[in-house]
This record gives structure tokens, C-alpha cells and sequence, in this order.
């Protein structure tokens, strides 16, 4: 499998007997990539080991997803998949509108603000409520957290991987 891989989730811990996953997602799409028929890879991050697998049925649960998938139907049998990634293939990536970004697309991307300030790079992306947050490493000092709204994230260029933002008042005071 020589295509690229992204990931989706994380999975946390099992639920119930059924054999049924607690996910921690990590996609703009959870209702895409956890709908039944939903084609996925099981990844060991520390062996590089796949399994594909396939969502059987899915539902949210107190920030998580409950998983079940059509592979398992027993505790016993997900319970060594803790601590294990969920991917999928490019192949399976929709296309998205112009002013729409996959995850993958913005981590990495350097920030710097509309006067020119470097400010730091991409590293993580929160999806605490209403809208995403951006978690941007800093050369010096601790991460810098800016919601993903229009008065503050200006332009995105994911090719160039660059990101230009305004900076709401206060917010490096912090």
C-alpha cells in the first residue's frame, strides 16, 4: 500500500461487551468517516501494523465515538487495539470546497500575523464547540491558541502552507 494514509481517530478504551470502540476523533468529518460501510485502517504506531477494517455502526457519546465494526463482535477481540490510530486511504478523502481544509492540510502550516510577525507553526487542532481552535508552537514561550474564525484567520494558503491571522487584542499578553 503505497498511497497515503491519514488519520481519523484514536482509540481509546473498549465499550461494552459487543466488541464496540471508544474513538477520540481527530477529522473535520466524523459523520463521514465513522458512517456504516466507512473504510478504515486499524494502525499500531509503535509496530507499523495495519488491519482495515469496516464501520459497522457508529454514535456519539460524550465527546467520544462509539464504534462498532463489522470485523469484531466481542470485547476480547478489540481490547489489543487501545492506544492504536484509526487512517484512512487518500483514495477515500472527498473533495472539498475552496475555503474548506483537512486537517492535515493546516498542521505544519507557519502562521504569521497581517503586519508580517512570524508567530509560529501549526500543531494541533482542538474542536472544543462552536468552532476549532488552532494550536500554534512558538520559537520561545508556551503554544498560542486562536479560534479558527473569520476576524482572526484571515487567508489560509495550503499549498504554501502559510496562514495569515489578526490577532485579537490581548491574546499574546496571555
Amino acid at each position: 500500500m503505497s498511497e497515503q494514509l491519514f488519520t481519523v481517530g484514536k482509540i481509546v478504551n473498549t465499550h461494552g461487551l459487543r466488541g464496540e470502540l471508544k474513538i477520540v476523533p481527530q477529522t473535520d468529518f466524523p459523520e463521514e468517516r465513522f458512517s456504516k460501510g466507512s473504510k478504515l485502517l486499524f494502525f499500531d504506531p509503535e509496530k507499523q501494523t495495519m488491519i482495515p477494517v469496516e464501520v459497522d455502526s457508529a454514535r456519539v457519546h460524550k465527546n467520544m465515538i462509539i464504534v462498532k465494526f463489522q470485523q469484531y463482535a466481542d470485547i476480547n477481540e478489540v481490547e489489543k487495539y487501545k492506544g492504536w490510530l484509526l487512517k484512512v486511504e487518500e483514495q477515500y478523502l472527498s473533495d472539498l470546497d475552496d475555503d474548506e481544509f483537512y486537517y492535515h492540510e493546516i498542521i505544519g502550516c507557519a502562521v504569521e500575523t497581517e503586519e508580517g510577525e512570524v508567530l509560529g507553526t501549526i500543531s494541533e487542532i482542538l474542536s472544543p464547540g462552536a468552532n476549532d481552535v488552532w494550536v500554534i508552537e512558538r520559537p520561545k514561550g508556551k503554544p498560542l491558541l486562536i479560534p479558527y474564525i473569520d476576524d482572526v484567520v484571515l487567508s489560509i494558503d495550503a499549498e504554501q502552507k502559510k496562514v495569515v491571522v489578526r490577532l485579537m487584542e490581548g491574546l499574546l499578553d496571555l
